[in-house]
């Protein structure tokens, strides 16, 4: 197997620590262990599940797997999604937090980001069978 360039390591090793801390957050509040403020569930529950495919996703990447490309594009997709329905809430007069937009926009840059990464790096190896 070929060496892996540190520029997938650290897209991977942000991807796994953020889907790690996304997933304990997320499910503090789920559990009721902390209190949020106005969450808005579909919010809360869409990130706390996408947690989870950040840590394959950034297990993939870290491996320089060819599918944790279109994984990373996914997940880029599904927030983008996700932070629209969220404006569509706020702007009917849905109860919000301002962290949420604050985290949202977090999460879909630094997503696009890991996306852009691994199209460059992985594309390229789309022969190598991995």
């Amino acid at each position: 197997m070929p060496r892996t360039s540190l520029t997938l390591r650290v897209a991977g090793g942000v991807a796994v620590a953020f889907g790690v801390l996304t997933v304990f957050s997320g499910g503090r509040t789920l559990l009721g262990s902390a209190d949020m403020g106005a969450v808005v569930p579909f919010v809360l529950w869409f990130n706390t599940l996408a947690g989870l495919s950040y840590v394959v996703a950034g297990f993939g990447l870290w491996q320089g797997r060819r599918w944790a490309w279109p994984l990373s594009l996914a997940i880029f997709a599904a927030t983008l999604l996700v932070f629209v329905a969220f404006g569509l809430h706020v702007v009917q007069g849905g109860a919000f937090e301002m962290r949420t937009v604050y985290a949202m926009a977090l999460r879909s840059a630094v997503w696009g980001a890991i996306a852009l990464v691994a199209r460059n790096q992985l594309t390229g190896q789309a022969l190598s069978g991995r």
